[in-house]
């Protein structure tokens, strides 16, 4: 189990969103909470809310599209608290455009936080992770990563590299030996206005996932040492529709509503869709 008691524990895109509700939560369980998000006017916010719950050791508005950024964020981490116990790699952005009408600077963007983050900061704390002989590396992904849909070309495409990401390095960190523990979460729409005007069809299925509900469940999988988190259930249904026709699977995607869901997708904007889920 995953105790977070006295653990420092990095929360990225902790600004707003799953982020902060997960921070303050972890806060509230004896966590040591190291929040970083690019937004810096969200991230003093966010301090002074988790703050009053518990230990905020430091915030840092780093930028996860910048190489540089993450990498002098995280040697002020590990200069000044030692490395982290627990690192939740949470932000991401989304542009709901179609591929046609997305820029080349959108997409290596949307790659670069929602994916070569996550090598860059598990780089980053991994070795002190493997030195303490303890660690916990969380992956929020998507469950678009596992079935995709129109207007999500680059979202769905970056969050299946990160599902791919988390299970090679669950399996390095297993052969090796090493006493790491990785868990990677595939939530559906979450009702935090980064997916603003998405919808479903069948929302006893797939429901719209309100943003409390689905911080508990993360930090609950976090504490457990579960290594996979799909919310709802039913998107597990895809691995097993993975073995019909490709034809066959399109048109299920089409019944359930799933390549309609963004057909009004109005997002929250450019600024804000820079910050976490």
């Amino acid at each position: 189990m995953t105790d977070f008691r006295d653990r420092k524990v990095l929360v990225t895109g902790a600004g707003n969103g799953i982020g902060l509700l997960m921070a303050e939560r972890i806060a509230m369980r004896g966590g040591r909470l190291i929040l970083w998000d690019v937004d810096a006017v969200a991230l003093e916010k966010a301090r002074a809310r988790v703050a009053s719950l518990g230990d905020v050791l430091a915030v840092d508005a780093c930028d996860l599209s910048d190489r540089g950024s993450i990498e002098a964020a995280a040697a002020r981490v590990i200069d000044g608290h030692g490395g982290v116990d627990v690192l939740i790699n949470n932000a991401g952005i989304v542009s709901g455009k179609r591929l046609l009408e997305d820029s080349d600077e959108s997409i290596v963007k949307a790659f670069s936080v929602n994916t070569l983050a996550l090598f860059r900061t598990v780089r980053a704390f991994l070795p002190g992770m493997m030195e303490a002989g303890s660690g916990h590396i969380v992956t929020i992904a998507s469950a678009s990563g596992i079935a995709a849909a129109p207007r999500l070309t680059v979202y769905s495409a970056s969050k299946a590299a990160a599902i791919g990401f988390d299970e090679a390095l669950r399996l390095e960190l297993g052969r090796d030996g090493a006493p790491i523990r990785t868990t990677v979460v595939c939530p559906f729409y979450i009702a935090t206005g980064m997916f603003e005007g998405v919808r479903t069809r069948f929302p006893a299925l797939l429901p719209i996932l309100e943003p409390g509900y689905v911080a508990d469940r993360i930090v609950a999988a976090i504490e457990g040492d579960r290594a996979r988190l799909v919310l709802p259930r039913f998107v597990m249904t895809t691995y097993l529709l993975r073995v019909l026709p490709v034809a066959w699977f399109d048109a299920l995607l089409d019944f359930f509503g799933v390549t309609h869901s963004m057909d009004d997708f109005t997002g929250r904007g450019d600024r804000d869709r820079r910050r976490a889920r």
